[in-house]
């Protein structure tokens, strides 16, 4: 559903805004005359710009697509989620919007340009904590909001222990009560990393009807499908024939760093130079290249490390200039 809507979502929603979008400064109201003569100055006030509401286009259309999920779940009774990696070419500006642990790299000449921020409980570990906090009766009194190096244990009681809540970057102590010894609301490290021993990300699409198994605390007021938005302005930019965004899961991230992607991008490019599918076949190479090969048992990339085991999927979408964009 996502792969076949989400797009329309976001088409209707720029539609919708599309005279706030060709304007410089956007206009205060839509359809419609200011209410008062110093409207355009609170617009220039909040430094709110065309690619503010653009911005606002694509975090409107994940949560309207999220919620014609829902009602679609709900309605033939199934359940199921995904995450969302979204990226919009307009005005002369790149638009990468992620719910999820995707990522999108854009590789260049001399350069990498980070597209996105994977969304795992453990990055968000100070959201999902202060909504447990907010809303206790969330966790159905049978998880603990707060965060400890390792899982407590019945002899804890009592002691001084490490700790964090939401309010705190770094780690403080406490005595250990038994509310304490409840299953954390994220638990584990890394890939690991649990959203109430369920979920591996934090935000993303669907899964509406999701509860803990064998409870009734639902996983979703948890799950955001609002997309952190990364913009890249072209304008200001001379763009080559190889540079290229890479959009890709996690499995090609989880064995793969940027650095090790970009070169290996990099690499193919430069040897493919007449091949008029190469930016088909560079997705290709990189999917292979974590995939690995079968080495007895194992799979293992060339550096004899793990492959990954994640489903892998990627893009690679160029951004050389022909005549004009």
């Amino acid at each position: 559903m996502a792969s076949n809507y989400l797009h329309y979502c976001i088409k209707q929603k720029l539609e919708d805004v599309v005279e706030g979008i060709i304007e410089d400064r956007p206009p205060m109201h839509l359809n419609g005359q200011c209410v008062c003569q110093s409207d355009p100055e609170f617009v220039e006030e909040k430094q709110i710009r065309q690619e503010d509401v653009v911005i606002g286009a694509l975090e409107s259309a994940f949560q309207e697509c999220d919620e014609v999920i829902g009602q679609e779940m709900e309605a033939t009774n199934l359940s199921g989620g995904c995450t969302a990696l979204a990226a919009l070419y307009l005005q002369g500006k790149l638009y990468v919007a992620n719910a999820g642990d995707s990522r999108a790299l854009l590789v260049r000449r001399q350069s990498i340009v980070p597209m996105s921020t994977e969304f795992t409980p453990e990055t968000e570990r100070q959201r999902i904590q202060h909504l447990a906090f907010i809303y206790p009766k969330l966790l159905a009194d049978e998880f603990t909001r707060l965060e400890f190096p390792r899982r407590l244990k019945g002899d804890d009681v009592g002691q001084k222990v490490l700790y964090r809540d939401y309010s705190m970057e770094g780690w403080g102590y406490k005595t250990v009560v038994k509310d304490d010894l409840k299953y954390p609301l994220i638990h584990g490290h890394g890939k690991q990393a649990r959203l109430l021993g369920t979920l591996a990300v934090s935000r993303g699409l669907g899964d509406h009807q999701l509860k803990v198994i064998e409870t009734d605390v639902e996983v979703k007021p948890f799950l955001s499908c609002i997309p952190k938005v990364f913009v890249f302005d072209f304008t200001a930019q001379n763009v080559k024939d190889d540079d290229v965004l890479i959009m890709a899961t996690d499995g090609l991230w989880d064995v793969l760093s940027n650095e090790e992607v970009a070169q290996t991008v990099r690499g193919f490019l430069q040897d493919n130079t007449t091949d008029p599918y190469r930016f088909s076949e560079l997705a290709k190479c990189l999917v292979q290249k974590a995939r690995g090969k079968m080495d007895g048992y194992y799979w293992t990339m060339d550096s004899n490390s793990p492959a990954s085991y994640d489903d892998i999927s990627v893009f690679a979408i160029p951004f050389y200039r022909k005549n004009e964009y």
